[in-house]
């Protein structure tokens, strides 16, 4: 039998980051008219892993790619395609607790800006979102975080009684 620890009062937020980046191809791919390669992603905002308490990450692409929808059941998080328009990826998160609802977020995939330069010399547009996973009835299931409900669009929440991992 498992042993299920409840931490009461207290709520766990787990920091991530979702977005892209793009680089132009230069010209106009004569195949299929695409411009760019970009890499849509969600990852840990602390660069922690992920697998103790995420499953998997779906990623719905536009319909007019031939395999719309990916998933992801590993680090990393991300799909990697090639292009010409900017649309809204759907990225839902699965958690290993199967007994939790899975968490979507929603991000606008950029092409064209925000441009940043690198340190190399080049360019590259990143578009890069701050959220939080909370939970709402933390508990651990032998030592693993078990319970995220919902996530947030602000960010760090300060409150007493609050941890972050």
């Amino acid at each position: 039998m498992e042993v299920v620890e409840r931490m009461k009062g207290k709520r766990i937020i787990k920091p991530i980051v979702y977005g892209n980046t793009a680089t132009p191809f230069g010209y106009k791919r004569e195949s299929d008219q695409h411009t760019h390669q970009w890499t849509v992603f969600l990852k840990m905002f602390y660069d922690e892993d992920p697998t103790d308490f995420i499953r998997k990450v779906q990623f719905k692409l536009h319909d007019s790619y031939a395999v719309n929808t990916r998933v992801c059941e590993k680090p990393p998080y991300e799909v990697t395609e090639t292009g010409w328009g900017e649309f809204e990826v759907q990225m839902r998160i699965y958690f290993v607790d199967v007994n939790e609802k899975p968490v979507t977020v929603f991000h606008y995939l950029r092409l064209f800006q925000p441009i940043v330069n690198l340190p190399n010399g080049t360019t590259q547009v990143i578009a890069e979102h701050y959220d939080e996973i909370v939970s709402a009835n933390t508990f651990f299931v032998d030592g693993h975080l078990s319970c995220f409900l919902y996530s947030t669009n602000h960010l760090f929440q300060w409150t007493e009684g609050v941890q972050i991992w």
